[in-house]
């Protein structure tokens, strides 16, 4: 039997039951909960049983309390936002009021998640600073839905929000992802999806009044403000590698691991084109190339600063996986790359490509009295690097 004493549901069940609400009701009408938020709602007491709260709008009972205002004035309502997606949903651990995000995991889609999730969370390897893999705070069993559990993790942000304002910021960044996959590779596990949907960031000390899940540019409070934050460089961030739904971790004495094709966010890698994809690959060469593919796409494609990585990621992105570098050799270069950048190269502004001479203009002029700033704060260009010892 379930929590509630119903009968135990499958994920085939939310599924139907998701698909026939979309099918009858107005998903835009605010006042009434959508199919896929019914399924947070329906599990907010045994949620609150274990410790965590979601939001107003999902606790039982719940009014819209703008019922005697019209619906413009509802967008700066907190309660009026509402989320479409059964995967994840933000919440306060109530010890503290400390933001979270709760991740469902079906273990029969995705039976070594949860598992390898845990092990990279354990304390002795949290406790390592190269490990960027997200930190479970909790694993909760569901016993409403067969098969269903769910991980407790830090509120994070979008990896490039806001976006970056110096080359120093994006160096650091580049230097943490290289570092964060090289930390799992070390301990034999693959990511095998670490595209850039995949890459947050704890920006906790950038918003240091909190941001909304759902808005992150307000705070998560009545008449939704807008939150004040600093730029990395005052206030650096770690970036962090998240869903490890397809991870795997290998035996080393088992030789070469090689799994056959499964596509993640990026469905660009080369070796699963074609005839490829019938084939089965060593998914270390694949991960060199998602986290190059992220540079060259987000960065290299964007910006007119990054010549300097245009090498290093055209070796990650080889179409012969076999070609491409390790992820050590890859952490070595990039130090390597770090030594050769002028300070002045740091501190530069980003330049969009598509910007017009007046916004170039513009931004320069603003970074240049920023730096200054900086510099007389003695804030380091490459926010959070530590050079090391040779």
């Amino acid at each position: 039997m379930s929590i509630e004493g119903g009968p135990i549901l499958t994920k085939e069940d939310l599924e139907k039951e998701i698909d026939e609400g979309l099918k009858t009701e107005d998903a835009r009408d605010h006042r009434k909960l959508n199919p896929v938020e019914r399924f947070w709602a329906k599990l907010q007491p045994w949620f609150e049983s274990r410790g965590y709260m979601l939001r107003p709008r999902y606790r039982p009972g719940w009014v819209p309390s703008w019922e005697e205002t019209d619906e413009r004035a509802s967008l700066d309502i907190e309660d009026w936002i509402s989320v479409n997606t059964a995967k994840t949903m933000d919440a306060v651990r109530i010890r503290d009021n400390y933001p979270v995000m709760l991740k469902a995991i079906w273990t029969h889609v995705h039976p070594y998640e949860v598992e390898i999730a845990q092990y990279l969370s354990s304390q002795e390897l949290r406790s390592d600073p190269t490990n960027h893999c997200v930190p479970v705070l909790d694993v909760l069993h569901c016993s409403t839905y067969q098969n269903l559990t769910f991980i407790v993790m830090p509120l994070l942000r979008w990896f490039e929000n806001p976006r970056m304002a110096t080359v120093g910021e994006a160096v650091d960044f580049f230097r943490q992802l290289f570092e964060g996959l090289q930390f799992i590779h070390k301990h034999h596990i693959a990511h095998r999806d670490c595209a850039a949907q995949n890459i947050r960031m704890d920006a906790s000390a950038m918003y240091p009044k909190g941001f909304h899940a759902q808005r992150p540019w307000v705070l998560p409070e009545p008449g939704l403000p807008v939150a004040p934050w600093y730029h990395r460089t005052e206030r650096p961030p770690k970036y962090y590698l998240i869903d490890f739904g397809i991870s795997r971790r290998y035996n080393p004495g088992n030789g070469e691991p090689l799994e056959p094709v499964i596509l993640g966010g990026d469905r660009t890698v080369p070796e699963f084109q074609g005839e490829g994809k019938y084939s089965p690959w060593n998914p270390f060469p694949t991960d060199i190339y998602y986290i190059g593919n992220v540079i060259k796409i987000d960065y290299l494609e964007r910006y007119t600063n990054f010549k300097f990585m245009q090498e290093l990621v055209d070796d990650m992105r080889q179409e012969d996986p076999s070609k491409r570098p390790t992820i050590d050799e890859v952490v070595n270069r990039m130090e390597g790359i770090i030594r050769s950048l002028s300070m002045f190269k740091l501190r530069s502004y980003l330049i969009e490509r598509d910007m017009t001479p007046a916004e170039k203009c513009q931004d320069i002029a603003g970074n240049f009295f920023r730096q200054i700033f900086w510099v007389v704060r003695l804030l380091p260009a490459i926010p959070s690097y530590r050079k090391k010892k040779s």
